[in-house]
């Protein structure tokens, strides 16, 4: 488990608007949580999904990105997120781990769940390792 030092930085300021805080960041595991506030609903007064699907694209690419190191980084080439139960406030967490990680692509998988630590969206995300080496294009 990565030390509070070895966590990851945020460089994409929308995960920071998001509040979004790692708590544990490897490349066998990321765990992130985001506080509820009003800024994150939608019209109705519940969670946006695309907070959910932001959490779950964020702590996937970390992961990826984690295991890759200097070898190369990952491009998210797909996010699959199931929304299972509305939020209005609190906390959420998501867990992320990798499914299937190979010499092109990643597969993980990512799960959300509310303060009471009841699932409330899942997803994965498919990324393409790109090579480290510069393009000769």
């Amino acid at each position: 488990m990565a030390e509070p030092t070895d966590l990851p930085d945020l460089p994409c300021r929308f995960d920071k608007v998001m509040g979004l805080r790692f708590e544990e960041a490897s490349g066998d595991r990321v765990v992130a949580v985001v506080p509820v506030t009003p800024d994150l609903h939608q019209q109705y007064g519940i969670v946006h999904g695309g907070v959910y699907a932001a959490m779950i694209e964020t702590t996937a690419s970390v992961g990826a990105a984690l295991w890759l190191g200097a070898q190369g980084r990952p491009v998210g080439i797909a996010n699959s997120t199931d929304f299972l139960r509305a939020t209005r406030d609190g906390e959420l967490r998501a867990e992320a781990t990798p499914l299937s990680r190979g010499r092109s692509t990643q597969l993980w998988e990512v799960s959300v769940t509310d303060r009471r630590g009841r699932p409330v969206a899942h997803g994965r995300v498919r990324l393409m390792n790109l090579s480290a080496e510069p393009s000769l294009d």
